[in-house]
């Protein structure tokens, strides 16, 4: 997925930033509040003191299904051709953004938020994202449905591209099932550094996310057994899951370029890292959560990574090394989630063990309470994640559905209602 989220600064955007350059050639940002952090790579460094919130927003990807039998479409093409001529499903909060996008495959479209610094915004766009999405779809007798796979059995339809040519031609049935869908969340940084560090910290953190939003049991008709059938999907990546430490932003670009050298990228844009630095804007990226059948859980997932973000700065900046987990054990932490989601045992950030579910979403939202607390959005994290560990996340819910009327068709349904009501 290309970055699409602008995020110009993470700090008040009347500041005036300009940038300056560290003795390795790293950007850091001035404003008129500086400190000198000394990072792992022995260096000294020039780091932002925020006044504000840090700015966050959100990706969402989507199905496009027939609402009578719940098959995926290959319609993205004539549904950013519909919203385009009807451009006032284009604005947001009074500007004109751009707020559809079409993806690998075109029974699937976009949606990006802009960037947002409160909750209530994130879910204000949230949702007028999916409706916008949801109403040019039905411009073109389609419906929008936040699944992370197609239930219903598909055969999915490449979008005409020269680079998704060629990564056909590059990794050949690997792209047959790719059709999934993700929720990506980018969070405001003030140096690569920074973003490196956090990129460092948040790493056993990032297998919860999986657990909550897992959303997507089912595949070409059959319940697969696994939540996340997607994380399973999108293992087949060559670059993607869990990075080792990097330890500083020389480093991670190290890394990139000696994975683009192998010849097994096509580009750099196919560095699928579960949380990476963005290409072009000053954010890191978290792509591990499936969509989430629920805007509210789209709205948790951006909270509690921001609260990720925040905490792993913290850290960083008191000088707390990060924990040196290593990718393999991360690797079967992501494994655990997605296969049982919220149903069994995931594997404890803290201790490597197998715990409870609850226990292990306990943990999370203690380690981020601080952050949390700082932002204003303790209590309706705490209440949304009740929400999510009362009812099930959107695999629970779909099994739910099928169990009620044994037809994939009407989880669809379900999905389809949900996407845009609840």
């Amino acid at each position: 997925m290309a970055d699409k989220i602008r995020h110009t600064t993470s700090f008040s955007t009347k500041r005036l930033v300009k940038r300056a350059h560290c003795k390795q050639g790293v950007p850091a940002r001035t404003t008129p509040a500086r400190d000198v952090h000394r990072c792992t790579d022995g260096h000294n460094h020039l780091v932002t003191l925020r006044t504000g919130p840090r700015t966050f927003g959100v990706e969402e990807e989507l199905l496009l299904v027939d609402p009578a039998t719940g098959v995926p479409q290959a319609v993205s093409g004539s549904v950013i051709r519909y919203a385009q001529r009807h451009d006032e499903l284009f604005l947001t909060g009074g500007r004109r953004s751009k707020t559809l996008e079409t993806e690998l495959q075109r029974e699937q479209l976009e949606t990006a938020t802009p960037v947002c610094t409160s909750l209530a915004e994130i879910s204000e766009h949230v949702r007028s994202a999916r409706l916008a999405a949801a109403q040019s779809a039905a411009g073109v007798g389609v419906s929008v449905a936040a699944l992370a796979t197609s239930p219903v059995a598909v055969r999915p339809s490449l979008t005409p591209s020269h680079r998704y040519q060629r990564m056909l031609v590059a990794y050949g049935p690997a792209m047959d099932d790719q059709l999934t869908c993700g929720c990506h969340v980018h969070v405001g940084i003030e140096s690569p550094d920074e973003g490196v560090a956090v990129l460092d910290r948040i790493r056993p953190w990032l297998p919860p996310l999986l657990a909550l939003s897992a959303n997507s049991p089912f595949w070409q008709g059959t319940d697969t057994g696994y939540d996340s059938w997607r994380h399973q999907v999108w293992g087949r990546w060559p670059s993607s899951g869990p990075t080792e430490l990097f330890g500083s932003a020389k480093a991670y670009r190290t890394t990139v370029e000696a994975l683009l050298a192998t010849g097994a990228l096509l580009d750099e844009g196919m560095i699928y890292f579960d949380a990476r630095l963005s290409r072009h804007y000053p954010t890191v990226e978290i792509r591990v959560p499936d969509v989430c059948l629920n805007a509210d859980d789209a709205v948790l997932m951006a909270a509690l990574v921001r609260a990720l973000v925040d905490t792993a700065a913290e850290a960083w900046r008191d000088g707390d090394p990060p924990d040196p987990v290593r990718a393999d054990l991360m690797r079967l932490a992501m494994w655990r989630a997605g296969r049982s989601g919220l149903r069994d045992e995931l594997v404890h950030p803290s201790t490597r063990c197998a715990a409870p579910a609850r226990q292990v979403i306990g943990a999370l939202l203690d380690h981020l309470t601080p952050a949390l607390d700082r932002s204003g959005d303790l209590d309706t994290v705490r209440r949304m994640l009740d929400a999510v560990l009362e009812r099930g996340n959107g695999a629970q819910y779909q099994r739910a559905i099928y169990s009620r009327t044994r037809d994939v068709k009407s989880v669809v349904a379900a999905a389809v209602h949900h996407t845009i009501t609840v």
